[in-house]
């Protein structure tokens, strides 16, 4: 039998009757650790014992503890028999070697048996005077990368055991709380003399002197803190409420695809011009759309916000075999065919048509010609170098030349239409974003139109004065200022 006993939270009177009589009947006892204030009580009533403390100088993470401590256990009880294991607080709670115990007693049929405690989250909820039923969350400091931490519940987490540690707790509570929010500071909760609590903002705790494996702390439930996803969210469904805004309640899938991409467009600016700020800004007008749609979709009763989510998680792991399977991928081209290959097994492309049809409509013109001239280049249907490119846009220059002064619009339009996918396919070889080196000229047009219009009014006239041979003076003269 392995009898697993909680000691407390550290003070010797929240030990329990049986759990004081397993301890002194037991010829083995062992501690998971001897850093416990209770111990010297254990010592006070002549109760042998041995630690594994030596574990932790052995292992290189808590986890390979746990585990060797577990499996030292196990060998103990074949030697011995009977054996108690003795670990601070509740066996129960936040005590990873406990559950490693239990899993190797299920599978080799050892007989356990559980003797509960007052844990520290009982010392904690008396010491601040929490009721529990109102929402709580406790998390282990040495797993807090793995958690998701809310405002809307109380929070609490220990094993905080130092100023490392406390560091690392403060960087993860910053992603969701403001730096000045107020938490309660606890040291040795429920230990009379030695108990501590204070409230401290949040940028302080990795300041406190007195941080040691007694430590944890709580956030208290707070709505008004940080915005959040589901504040977004919220936001939205208020203002597509009965009480919300007219304008918000009257838009449709149909009514706010052109907001889409015109919000994509200005985040694209915002990258172009390296400003941060105005990067933050038009992303969440991005995301503020991806939730519109959303709730629009929840309300017409075909999806909501956790479809689109679920979607695209199950998309990426899907399209991303060589880390979430067993696949490899030694660089970024054999990701990208990867990818390829799997996005059209997903869709169900079986020809190059096929392909080319799925790309969409919608994209810019010069962005869909340059990936469907992608396509057919992974099938051979391109030229060896740029050159016979270059020359395909001096052809369909002719060709226009030869139709224009008929006046077929029809025939023109189509001209033009092969004289700018010449051009894309130029840029393709040539490796440059056909959309964004346009949208450079255009600037760099706009820019020497407002040269040209300063210098204009310098000379006390309008442009619609100047004849096209002053304009083109004052143009090249602002293409000189440029080099």
């Amino acid at each position: 039998m392995i009898k697993i006993v909680g000691l407390g939270p550290g003070a010797p009177e929240a030990l329990t009757l049986g759990t004081l009589k397993v301890l002194k009947e037991s010829k083995q006892v062992l501690l998971r650790t001897e850093k416990h204030p209770t111990v010297e009580y254990l010592k006070e009533m002549d109760i042998n014992f041995e630690t594994y403390d030596s574990k932790y100088e052995e292992s290189q993470s808590f986890d390979q503890v746990y585990e060797a401590i577990a499996k030292e256990l196990i060998k103990v009880h074949e030697q011995f028999g009977d054996v108690v294991y003795a670990v601070p607080g509740h066996p129960l709670v936040a005590e990873k070697s406990v559950f490693n115990i239990i899993s190797l007693c299920d599978k080799n049929n050892i007989e356990y048996n559980i003797y509960p405690a007052v844990s520290f989250v009982d010392a904690m909820m008396d010491a601040l005077k929490i009721d529990p039923i109102d929402g709580l969350k406790i998390i282990d400091a040495f797993d807090i990368d793995n958690q998701v931490l809310d405002k809307r519940i109380g929070t609490i987490i220990t094993q905080v055991y130092n100023q490392f540690i406390a560091s690392e707790v403060k960087l993860k509570l910053s992603e969701y709380y403001n730096d000045d929010t107020e938490i309660f500071y606890v040291r040795a909760a429920g230990i009379k003399g030695m108990e501590s609590i204070r409230n401290i903002p949040l940028f302080e705790l990795d300041r406190q002197e007195d941080i040691d494996y007694l430590t944890s702390i709580y956030i208290p439930k707070d709505l008004n803190n940080k915005k959040d996803f589901n504040d977004l969210v919220k936001i939205i469904e208020r203002l597509r409420g009965v009480d919300g805004c007219p304008w918000d309640r009257e838009q449709t899938h149909e009514s706010l695809k052109s907001a889409l991409i015109e919000e994509s467009y200005e985040v694209i600016d915002a990258i172009e011009e390296l400003d941060d700020d105005a990067l933050i800004e038009e992303l969440g007008d991005v995301l503020l759309q991806v939730v519109f749609h959303g709730i629009i979709g929840k309300e017409d009763g075909y999806f909501n916000i956790g479809d689109i989510i679920e979607g695209i998680c199950n998309k990426m792991i899907y399209r991303h075999p060589h880390v979430f399977g067993d696949e490899t991928a030694d660089s970024s081209k054999e990701v990208l065919v990867n990818w390829e290959e799997l996005k059209k097994k997903e869709k169900g492309l079986e020809s190059l048509t096929e392909e080319m049809e799925a790309i969409a409509k919608s994209l810019p013109a010069l962005i869909r010609a340059n990936k469907v001239q992608k396509k057919a280049k992974k099938v051979g249907f391109d030229w060896d170098n740029v050159e016979p490119a270059m020359e395909k846009v001096i052809e369909e220059l002719n060709e226009i030349k030869e139709v224009y002064k008929e006046g077929n619009r029809e025939r023109i339009t189509e001209e033009v239409g092969d004289l700018l996918f010449a051009c894309i396919n130029v840029a393709r070889f040539l490796d440059v974003d056909g959309e964004l080196a346009l949208n450079k000229t255009t600037d760099k047009f706009i820019k020497r139109m407002s040269y040209i219009e300063q210098k204009v009014a310098q000379l006390g006239k309008k442009i619609q004065e100047m004849s096209l041979n002053e304009l083109d003076v004052i143009w090249e003269e602002s293409k000189n200022k440029e080099k």
